[in-house]
């Protein structure tokens, strides 16, 4: 399959155009390919997967079996191993690796790997594209992105960035605090944000690859949060006089925030297919059982108030499906995709969330175990509506937008 990364161009600051959305011939075989792979191979292994935890042990097994299967980072270029799917193709593949909660990570399309790979793809050198991206892609390693910091540092807010890389002449020494890093105990590498200072150094922040056996890179306690899914979990991590070479810059020196942006778009995307798939595998477990549970002498599903949070659940699924469409056919036309992808990340975001919940009322008492899968997944989801830009951040760019258009309208 050909190889289609996500192209980065300027755009007008315009309302989008929309555009046909159409999929390659070869999409809906290899969407089917995946569905069955998760239907076979990953779902019977939750509950086991739920009891005992998910850690690297289980990520192999399941990659392993991924592999055998020819679904194995669908997404990643073909040239490194992956599938080379095309991005509206993403579209498709992600949803399904996304009814399951296993689903993403036996494909090794999971955050922050499956970003990573995007930007290594994207923006890495030859030698670092060998290094650190093949062997993501082969599952031989897991990495981290290291931005987000304590307060006062970088969150929703990149630009209060904290963490500091002194130029010196055998390279660049980092110091700072990290937390909340997905993945970063058992990483093998992360990519880390950071300011540039000192003689020479360019004005603003830098991305880094640091290798995890890096003595100045310390990973500490795991924080403990609702969401249970992801092999390192989220953890405290603290740079001190932490060296790396001039080799380990990725991309150009100080073009960090430009290439967050890289990123940014297609990861916000990503998101938005693995979690549609989500919702719509927690609203098929309560359809499930509303047409098999009778309550007060009539099947739960006849009656009107369980089929108005049916109905509900079906339009936002739809709705939230067509608008993912939509911006990722403009992203893959070449739209810069900023503004898009965070309309389409806001609504999605909160739409499965509301899918979610809606299934766990559904569901009643089942809707909150993990033995109908439901619950795991209305814990998990939740955070969707805080990472890769919490939904007021967007809302706020995207009205400061719109008022500068009808500003200058008006002028």
């Amino acid at each position: 399959m050909a190889v289609s990364q996500v192209p980065v161009s300027p755009a007008a600051d315009a309302p989008a155009v929309p555009v046909s959305v159409t999929f390659p011939a070869e999409a809906e075989a290899y969407r089917q390919r995946v569905r069955h792979f998760i239907a076979e191979s990953v779902i019977p292994l939750e509950q086991e997967a739920f009891v005992s935890g998910v850690d690297d042990a289980l990520r192999v097994r399941l990659q392993d079996a991924a592999r055998a299967a020819c679904v194995l980072a669908p997404q990643a270029p073909s040239e490194f191993g992956g599938g080379g799917a095309e991005f509206p193709t993403t579209a498709l593949v992600l949803e399904e690796t996304g009814y399951s909660p296993l689903g993403p990570l036996a494909t090794n399309c999971a955050a922050p790997d499956e970003g990573n790979m995007h930007l290594l793809a994207m923006v890495g050198s030859a030698g670092q594209q060998e290094r650190y991206l093949r062997p993501l892609v082969a599952g031989q390693v897991r990495s981290c992105f290291a931005m987000t910091e304590p307060p006062p540092g970088a969150g929703s807010d990149p630009a209060a960035l904290s963490t500091t890389a002194q130029r010196q002449d055998s390279g660049w020494v980092l110091n700072g605090d990290k937390h909340f890093i997905t993945g970063a105990d058992g990483a093998g590498f992360a990519i880390v944000m950071a300011r540039a200072e000192g003689p020479g150094a360019p004005e603003g922040a830098t991305m880094f690859l640091v290798d995890a056996d890096n003595p100045g890179w310390q990973v500490g306690e795991r924080m403990r949060t609702i969401d249970a899914g992801t092999v390192g979990g989220h953890c405290h991590v603290r740079l001190r006089d932490l060296l790396v070479s001039d080799d380990a810059v990725l991309g150009e020196a100080g073009r960090g925030f430009a290439y967050a942006q890289v990123r940014l778009v297609p990861a916000r995307l990503t998101h938005c297919m693995r979690w549609l798939g989500a919702a719509r595998r927690a609203h098929d477990v309560a359809l499930r059982h509303v047409t098999g549970r009778e309550l007060f002498g009539a099947p739960l599903g006849s009656l009107g108030m369980a089929q108005q949070l049916i109905a509900d659940n079906e339009i936002e699924l739809a709705a939230s499906r067509a608008l993912l469409w939509q911006t990722v056919a403009q992203v893959a036309r070449g739209a810069k995709g900023t503004d898009e992808s965070s309309r389409a990340k806001v609504f999605i975001s909160e739409a499965t969330g509301r899918i979610v919940d809606r299934a766990v009322q559904l569901a009643g008492g089942a809707g909150v175990t993990e033995e109908s899968v439901i619950g795991r997944i209305y814990a998990d989801i939740r955070a969707f509506r805080i990472y890769d830009g919490p939904s007021e951040a967007h809302r706020a760019a995207i009205a400061r937008k719109a008022l500068a258009r009808a500003q200058r309208a008006s002028a």
